[in-house]
């Protein structure tokens, strides 16, 4: 086994304990969360949060506070991407907003069409 591997496993392994000790609420109301990926070398996470936690009001808050937390407590974490599901495809990549915070993702955004 190279040292490469273990660190790696290792890295799996703060991440996992790092939700399971920061955010045992996630699964006592029914939620739960997957690593889907770790880039070692940019320092990325992707985290999936699936059953209660997809429509949940409060997802986004415990989104943020993940980004947040994780990358304080774990080092080698640069950032964190974290999904609801609730995009149809996986959610691989997907990022909730939050007031205050913008996306510039190169589409003309005017809102919801009024019916008249």
């Amino acid at each position: 086994m190279s040292t490469e591997t273990q660190e790696g496993d290792d890295l799996e392994e703060r991440v996992a304990n790092f939700l399971r000790r920061n955010f045992p609420q996630i699964q006592m109301h029914g939620g739960s969360a997957a690593i889907q990926e770790i880039d070692r070398e940019t320092g990325e996470v992707y985290i999936q949060l699936g059953g209660a936690c997809s429509g949940c009001g409060i997802s986004p808050m415990t989104i943020q506070a993940i980004k947040s937390r994780m990358v304080k407590e774990i080092p080698e974490v640069t950032k964190v991407h974290a999904g609801t599901g609730m995009d149809g495809a996986g959610g691989a990549g997907m990022s909730p907003s939050f007031p205050g915070e913008t996306v510039d993702d190169g589409e003309d955004d005017e809102g919801p069409q009024a019916p008249f």
